[in-house]
């Protein structure tokens, strides 16, 4: 039953990830660029950058979460490394 909760956690934290990359990834990049395109920010389009970098940094940001997550999930389950 242990290994089950752990597994499930797991999934879930990685379940969570993979929404958050795609809505930042193919929602912002691809599928909400015109609409983040109407904001301007110092005459560049947020739109563009999103797409070109911001979603790059939640990426990035998103490899710390899960790390940093997932080491909490493994001391909940006594399972983490020396």
């Amino acid at each position: 039953m242990r290994k089950t909760t752990y597994w499930q956690d797991n999934l879930r934290l990685v379940g969570l990830c993979l929404v958050v990359w795609f809505v930042a990834s193919f929602g912002f990049g691809i599928l909400g660029l015109d609409w983040l395109n109407q904001i301007e920010i110092n005459g560049l389009q947020i739109g563009f950058w999103f797409a070109q970098q911001g979603s790059i940094y939640v990426f990035v940001a998103l490899i710390f979460f899960y790390a940093w997550r997932m080491a909490k999930i493994d001391r909940e389950h006594g399972v983490e490394e020396d």
